[in-house]
Parts: C-alpha cells; sequence; structure tokens
C-alpha cells in the first residue's frame, strides 16, 4: 500500500485551497462509475447531485465514465464533440481499435461532460481481458457471472482510454476517482500498468457488509471476529470481494461515505479510510424563508385525499388531528428497519389507546416488491371517493343557485325547502356507497408472495389490520411513487413534503439519503447511531432532537431497548402540538445547510489533494501536518422552546391546536435562524479518519 503525508490546507471563503501547487486548468478530473446516466442505487444520487459544484469549479477539465445504454443515451445525454485534445485522440484510438466511445453532456444541473463505453460492442474481448486481470492481481472471474464479466470489460476499457489520455496530456496531471467495486477494475489495471495518474477509491458500503446484514449476522458485534475470505466464499462472492479487496489497497488514497463505514472497511477490506467524504446534496433555498411549510400544506391536503379514499366506511378520525409518517427505501426488511418499525408502531398503537388519545397516526411503507397489480379494494375506495365529492359538487351547485335567487328577491330562503326530495335521495344513496363490510387493506396492491412477505407476516403477527379502534394505521404501497399513478397521484418529493415524519430505523445503511432529503425538505425524521447521516448529525449538532433529528441507538442497545426508545421518540411526537410541530420543520429546513455539496464538496477536494501529494510527491510536496478536526462545529442546543412536549405538556397528549402564551415569548425564530447561519459559515478544517480511536464493545445485533 502507498503511503503519503497529511496535507496543509487553508481555508479562503469556507473551502480549502492549495498553499502551492498547479492550478486546476493543469490537471484533469475523471469520475468513474457504473451509475453514470445509469440509475441502479444512491451512487446515482451521489454523482448526478454533486456534479454541479464540481463542475462549476473544474469547468471544461472535469468528465464522468460510465457505460452505454441507449435508452439512457436518448434521454439524458446531448451528444457533442470532445473539446479537449486529450479525450479526442483517446477516443479516436479506441474508436479505430473496435470499440464504441460516445461523448457528450449529461443534461443534469452542472452539464458535465460524459464518457460512455458501449459494454456489449467490446465483449469480444472478454477472454484476452480475463487473461490480463489474472496476470495483474491474480484473480479469476467465473463464465456464469454476468455482472462481473461486465465490471471487467467496463474497467478494462477504461484502463484502456486513461492511458490513451496520459499518452497526449502534455503535462497534465490526471485524478482518477473510480466508485464502488464495479469500477476497481480500471484502477487495478491502471496501477499494474503504471500509468502516471492519481487514484482515489470511494466504497459507498462494503460488498461483504451488505450479504452479511442482509443475513441477519449479528455484524457490528462481530467484525473483528469473521473469517472474512471464508464469508466471501460461502456467498459465491470471493471473486467480487478480491476485486473490491485489490481495488482499496492499490488506491493512492481510500476514502468511504461516513465514519460507521470506515470501521467497516477497515476491518472487511483490511485498509483504514484515509478520508470521510460524506454525502450531500444540491440545496435549492426559496425567496420566501417559510414557503417550504406552504408546499407541506398544500400536500398533506393531496395525502388526506387519498386517505379519505382508502379508509371510506372506516373514517372515525379526524383529518385535522391525523399525522403521517412513512418509510421508503430498497425492500431490505431488516437492513432497512422495518422490523423494528413496525414492532414499535405496535407498541405506539397501544399507548395511543391506553392515553385515549385523539391523535391517529397513518403510516406508509413505500418498499418496492413484486405486485400482480392494483388491489381492487384500493382502486373502488378512490372511486368512492370521486364519486362522492361529484355528488357533494352537483348537491351544492343546486343549493347556491336556490340560494342566489332567493337573496336576489329580498328573501331569506326556508332551509327546510331549498334542498328538495331528489336531493335527499341522492345524498342517502352517496352515504349507503360508503359502506364497506370488510376493513380497509393494509396493502394498495396485489402481492405475489403474500403469504411470506416480510412486513405482510410481522403485521398478521402485531394485530395492525386498520380496524376502528387502532390508532395506528398502515399502507403498503409496494411501488415508487409517481404523478401519473391512478391512486396517489404524487411524485415522492411531493409525498415526503406532505408528511410530518419519516422513519428510517436502518441497522445496515452506510449513508443514508432519506432522511437526508427529508430534512432538506424540512421534514423532520428517525435515523439510527448506525447509518452514516445519523453518525453526521451527531458529530455536528449539538442537540439533533431539538432539530427534528431523532437518532435511535441500535449499536449499543439490546434490540428490545432500541424499540423502546423508538416508539417514545414517536409516542413523544404524537404529543406534539401543531405550532411545536411548525417550530421543529423550521428548525430542520435550517439544517439543511450542512448536507450542501458547497460545503460538503471539501471533503472531495482534500482527498484529490491528498492523492496528488502521493502520486506526485516531487511536484506536490506538502509538509506534513497533524490531522485537522471539526472540533467547534457544532449546531448549537437551542434555548427556546423545546419542540419535544415532554418540557411544556402534561404526560397525555393535547390537541394539536393548543398554544401556550408563554411559549410566544420563549421563542423568537429570527434570532434562532441568525444563530444558525452565523454557525454554518464559520470555517472548520477537513478530517481524516481518527487514529488509534478503540472500538467500543458492548454492541448488540439489532
Amino acid at each position: 500500500m502507498l503511503r503519503g503525508r497529511s496535507l496543509s490546507v487553508t481555508s479562503l471563503g469556507g473551502l480549502p485551497r492549495w498553499e502551492a501547487g498547479l492550478p486546476v486548468e493543469n490537471l484533469l478530473l475523471f469520475e468513474v462509475s457504473w451509475e453514470v446516466t445509469n440509475k441502479v442505487g444512491g451512487i446515482y444520487t451521489v454523482i448526478q447531485t454533486k456534479a454541479k459544484t464540481t463542475a462549476d469549479e473544474w469547468g471544461d477539465n472535469y468528465f464522468l465514465i460510465g457505460p452505454y445504454f441507449e435508452h439512457n443515451m436518448k434521454t439524458q445525454v446531448e451528444q457533442c464533440e470532445p473539446v479537449n485534445d486529450a479525450v479526442r485522440r483517446a477516443m479516436d484510438t479506441m474508436n479505430k481499435h473496435g470499440c464504441q466511445v460516445r461523448f457528450g453532456r449529461w443534461l443534469i444541473e452542472g452539464s458535465p461532460y460524459v464518457v460512455l463505453f458501449d459494454i456489449g460492442y467490446s465483449a469480444w474481448n472478454l477472454d484476452k481481458w480475463k487473461g490480463d486481470l489474472w496476470e495483474a492481481c491474480s484473480v479469476g472471474i467465473p463464465y456464469h457471472d454476468q455482472e462481473a464479466n461486465d465490471m471487467l470489460i467496463f474497467g478494462s476499457l477504461t484502463a484502456w482510454f486513461l492511458k490513451e489520455v496520459t499518452d497526449h496530456a502534455d503535462g497534465r496531471h490526471v485524478i482518477v476517482q473510480f466508485h464502488e467495486w464495479q469500477a476497481g477494475i480500471g484502477l487495478i489495471l491502471s496501477r499494474a500498468r503504471k500509468l502516471p495518474i492519481a487514484t482515489v477509491f470511494t466504497t459507498h458500503a462494503t460488498l461483504l457488509g451488505r450479504y452479511l446484514c442482509a443475513a441477519n449476522i449479528d455484524f457490528y458485534n462481530h467484525l473483528d471476529k469473521f473469517n472474512i475470505d471464508k464469508e466471501a466464499g460461502e456467498r459465491q462472492i470471493y471473486h467480487r470481494y478480491c476485486m473490491e479487496r485489490a481495488s482499496v489497497h492499490c488506491a493512492h488514497v481510500f476514502t468511504t461515505v461516513s465514519e460507521i463505514t470506515a470501521i467497516e472497511a477497515e476491518h472487511m477490506l483490511k485498509r483504514k479510510p484515509d478520508v470521510v467524504t460524506p454525502n450531500g446534496l444540491n440545496v435549492k433555498k426559496f425567496s420566501a424563508v417559510h414557503e417550504f411549510q406552504n408546499l407541506h400544506a398544500m400536500y398533506k391536503a393531496r395525502i388526506q385525499e387519498f386517505v379519505r379514499g382508502h379508509f371510506y366506511g372506516h373514517l372515525d378520525f379526524d383529518l385535522e388531528k391525523t399525522l403521517f409518517l412513512f418509510i421508503a427505501g430498497r425492500y431490505e426488511f431488516s437492513n432497512k428497519g422495518a422490523d423494528i418499525f413496525l414492532e414499535s408502531l405496535s407498541r405506539l398503537n397501544f399507548l395511543l389507546r391506553m392515553h385515549k388519545s385523539d391523535v391517529t397516526v397513518v403510516v406508509f411503507f413505500i418498499m418496492p416488491a413484486k405486485t400482480n397489480n392494483f388491489n381492487v379494494e384500493t382502486l373502488k375506495g378512490q372511486a368512492v371517493r370521486k364519486q362522492l365529492w361529484d355528488t357533494a359538487h352537483s348537491v351544492k351547485e343546486k343549493f347556491g343557485k336556490k340560494l342566489y335567487d332567493a337573496l336576489l328577491r329580498g328573501e331569506i330562503p326556508d332551509m327546510n325547502n331549498i334542498l328538495d326530495r331528489d336531493d335527499m335521495t341522492i345524498m342517502k344513496r352517496a352515504i349507503f356507497s360508503t359502506q364497506r363490510q370488510s376493513l380497509p387493506p393494509v396493502t394498495t396492491h396485489n402481492m405475489i408472495d403474500d403469504s411470506t412477505d416480510p412486513i405482510l407476516s410481522t403485521i398478521r403477527r402485531i394485530g395492525l389490520f386498520n380496524s376502528r379502534t387502532d390508532r395506528v394505521k398502515l399502507i403498503l404501497h409496494p411501488e415508487f411513487l409517481s404523478s401519473t399513478s391512478p391512486l396517489l397521484p404524487m411524485d415522492y418529493e411531493e409525498f415526503v413534503r406532505g408528511c410530518h415524519l419519516g422513519v428510517f430505523p436502518s441497522y445496515y445503511e452506510p449513508w443514508g439519503y432519506t432522511p437526508a432529503e427529508c430534512t432538506v425538505m424540512g421534514i423532520p425524521s428517525v435515523t439510527t447511531n448506525l447509518s452514516g447521516f445519523g453518525c453526521f448529525m451527531q458529530e455536528h449538532v449539538a442537540d439533533p432532537t431539538a432539530y427534528g433529528i431523532y437518532i435511535v441507538d441500535r449499536r449499543f442497545c439490546s434490540p428490545d431497548d432500541s424499540c423502546n426508545q423508538l416508539t417514545q421518540f414517536l409516542y413523544g411526537f404524537c404529543k406534539q402540538s401543531r405550532r411545536q410541530r411548525i417550530i421543529q420543520r423550521n428548525r430542520t429546513e435550517r439544517l439543511s445547510d450542512l448536507l450542501d455539496w458547497r460545503y460538503l464538496g471539501r471533503y472531495y477536494q482534500h482527498a484529490r489533494h491528498l492523492t496528488l501529494s502521493r502520486a506526485f510527491p516531487e511536484k506536490f510536496h506538502m509538509e506534513p501536518t497533524s490531522p485537522p478536526t471539526t472540533e467547534g462545529f457544532k449546531y448549537p442546543r437551542p434555548p427556546s422552546v423545546p419542540p419535544s412536549p415532554s418540557g411544556s405538556q402534561a404526560s397525555s397528549p393535547q390537541s394539536s391546536d393548543a398554544e401556550g402564551d408563554d411559549e410566544d415569548e420563549r421563542y423568537d425564530e429570527e434570532e434562532e435562524a441568525e444563530r444558525d447561519r452565523l454557525n454554518i459559515k464559520s470555517p472548520f478544517s477537513l478530517s481524516h479518519v481518527p487514529r488509534g480511536k478503540k472500538k467500543q464493545h458492548g454492541e448488540y445485533k439489532n
């Protein structure tokens, strides 16, 4: 493994700059990922949202490398000719030798250049490239692993392209960042061929870690006890694991996205990350300070319309006192924390019923699964709702016309005669149409594996079937949200803005974009200290709960204790008044600056600076310095009214309209906002992964 020096960087305008070195004009930056223009998972979001910040700084010297898929090329990429001479000549050479390399601008914010390789067109070289990989690192790929074979072709094309670029770089130094094991073969081959490039390898989640957690293994408590080779071999991913580990050890600089993943990577991949690079988002501020609150009210009304239809015949709860909670993401029952969430909802239902609360909680599970089609009963509910709306509208029109005519004649209409017998008949028939013999369904679709589905099986066990006595109602929506859906015609962002709380009690979550997206939109969320996002917020916010970030301890508590803690978070949220929730949303939205790429992009800059000093020490020599830290950069604990009701309310839930006069005196929105703005603007230096930090014991499997 190559070793390097720490960098001495200074803060200039909130961003780190070289004390000495080449300007960006004399550098070329490439980022390599299988998810460039190709959405598979969260890495697509990382690259897409970060592109604008990086392109603004690097201009025409920034390029993304990914696979070519015709449907993605037609809808996401504007083809053009490369301006950079080295890139153009590299493409020409490869195209002349039987490859298909496409170039264009990716139609996202920042419009970065993309170089796309047609994998299928170059598959005729597969056997030769398998031999090259074996000679480079003694890793063989089984013929039946189609995905690994595709990655070999992609990596071989990447290494070939980088060689051609460096041959024509005219003195420019090349930095290449590789994301995940899918791009790692390009790094391995580039280093084996001694290409003059500076390399960064970023793992967003270790390959073996994801497999182990999915198998319900006591992962974090046994990190230092796993027989890594044996575990990878038993899961038939040994060759993939070897590619990932070789990539890590070949890179000049190794980075990962969170502190918790850094600990995991040190044990799984046997190298401690050099830099932690948290994931960010492009944060767009509204010109009106509280516009996001208006959006919440608008989209909440649309969710209420869906709920009216879904629960027709059983709508005996007040929608103005109903809270909407949701969990969303890949259908990984244990990894995403759906198991502990359902158990907590059962306990929450008991607490609300025991305290005779008038608050109702409707919980959405947005987790794609195999389905046949929409549930007939669910479609019928929306049809009944629409029919009732049409009936009420027609009666209102007739009522309004008669009232208008009477007023024109100077008469007060007789309310007993303003509605005739036909109107009464229509309304009675409408009421009868809302009667149903069955309970509202817990799922909106017909599930293919209904009997073995983990969520439905747990719902049967805990007995939450949307009965009238339940204060917690469940709706499983096993499909991604879409504005064209006949059931819930809303995009994901609109749906999130309309909800009150996002709940993501994940056991394995290297970063966690779902709670981060909630934060940017001003929606409180639940996360854990086993997610990168949760660890990041614990580090930068003195009292995360006051800012609407509830962090469940799933690392040092037993499963039952973690479940009880989550239940108390949910119950406390249900006890908040409407005004307390508004205050909390204001605070949550102010945290969005912490997640802006304009600030988090500095971590990636630091990694690039470090890799240049290691790859080209004679030209980028930096005096070693002590590792910088982020000490002193924390959002303070708000001194004003707490969002938690424990300090200002009785033990039983209050009406959501309750507002105390003393709270008005204790809360100053402008003063708090200004203090938080000053905190986010204060400069802070970048940090390496803490060295010598001892592993804490007493961890439990959740």
